[in-house]
Formats: structure tokens, C-alpha cells, sequence
């Protein structure tokens, strides 16, 4: 599984621990997320993808799929 978090935190000018305020998690957790090291639950990965106003799939993807087109 691969993600987006270091850059959607990135582009809103978020620090880690202040994303982690924000979504309840240790700014451990999200160093773990971001290395990917720790796959976030499915509620966590909704309300990062809440946070950001994006699709989870826009945050999470798995390897090899961020190319891949819809059908």
C-alpha cells in the first residue's frame, strides 16, 4: 500500500503533529503511515481522506495501481 499523506500534508501546510491533533493519532502513527510502515484502519483512512476533502483512494493506493485508469 502506497499513499499521498506527506504530500495532501504538505500542500496544507500541516505539521505532523498538528495533522495528528486533527485526526486523533500520535504524530507517531502518521510518521508510520507516511513511511509506510503502518496501514491506517478504514475509518482512520476516511476521516484523513475527510480532512483533506479527497477521495481515500486519492490518499491510499496499492502498489503499482496510481497509474492504472478507471474503466
Amino acid at each position: 500500500m502506497k499513499n499521498k499523506l506527506k504530500v495532501l500534508r504538505a500542500m496544507h501546510n500541516l505539521t505532523q503533529e498538528q495533522l495528528a491533533d486533527k485526526i486523533g493519532v500520535s504524530r507517531q502513527t502518521v510518521i508510520a503511515i507516511e513511511a509506510n510502515k503502518y496501514l491506517p484502519s478504514l475509518g482512520l483512512a476516511f476521516k484523513i481522506a475527510r480532512l483533506f476533502k479527497v477521495k481515500v483512494e486519492d490518499v491510499f493506493t496499492r502498489e503499482g495501481e496510481e497509474d492504472d485508469n478507471e474503466n
